[in-house]
C-alpha cells in the first residue's frame, strides 16, 4: 500500500467538471491499494495518517496531527502508485490489487479515518480532476511493505480499530 500525502489549506475533486468532494486545511491523500494487502495494512495506514505530524505547533515545528488542528482527510484511489517501472518506459501496473478488492480495502480504511476526522472522498475508478493548494509544501510519502514497528497488526485481524478520536 502506498499513499502519497500532502499537507493542504484546501483540496476538491471534481468529476466531469463537477466537484464531488472538498476539504479545507487537512490532508489530501493519494491512496494504491497493492496486491496481498489487507485489514492490518489498512488499519496500519490509517494510524500512520491519524498521527503523521506535519502541522505546525505554536513553536513552527511540524509536531501536530490532522486531529489535534482539527483538520479534514481528502482520500483519492489512485491505482496508478502500484506502478513499478524499473524496466523500459511503460508503467507496469501489475502490483495494483484488483478493482473490487482494491475498492472494499479502500472503503475500509476510509471507514477508519472517517470515525476519527472529518473525511472527504472521491469516487473509486472515475476519471477525477484533483485541486490542491498544497501548504509548504510539505508531501510525504507512506509505504505498507510488511510487518512495520508502530503497527498493531492483531487488532486490525480481529477487526478492532487501532485509531482513536481526539477529544
Amino acid at each position: 500500500m502506498r499513499i502519497v500525502a500532502q499537507r493542504v489549506s484546501q483540496a476538491g475533486v471534481a468529476i466531469d467538471g463537477r466537484e464531488i468532494a472538498r476539504i479545507g486545511r487537512g490532508l489530501l491523500l493519494l491512496v494504491g491499494i497493492e496486491k496481498g494487502d489487507g485489514e492490518g495494512d489498512i488499519a496500519c495506514m490509517a494510524d500512520k495518517v491519524l498521527h503523521l505530524r506535519v502541522f505546525a505547533d505554536e513553536a513552527g515545528k511540524m509536531n501536530l496531527d490532522v486531529r489535534q488542528v482539527r483538520g479534514g482527510v481528502l482520500s483519492v484511489s489512485q491505482f496508478t502508485l502500484a506502478a513499478r517501472n524499473k524496466k523500459g518506459r511503460r508503467p507496469d501496473f501489475t502490483q495494483a490489487e484488483e478493482p473490487g478488492r482494491a475498492r472494499e480495502l479502500y472503503e475500509r480504511f476510509n471507514s477508519l479515518l472517517r470515525a476519527v476526522v472529518p473525511l472527504a472522498a472521491g469516487e473509486f475508478g472515475a476519471m477525477m480532476e484533483v485541486r490542491s493548494v498544497n501548504d509548504g509544501p510539505v508531501t510525504i510519502i507512506l509505504e505498507r511493505t510488511g510487518d512495520e514497528p508502530g503497527c498493531l497488526r492483531s487488532a486490525a485481524a480481529k477487526g478492532g480499530s487501532i485509531v482513536t478520536r481526539n477529544a
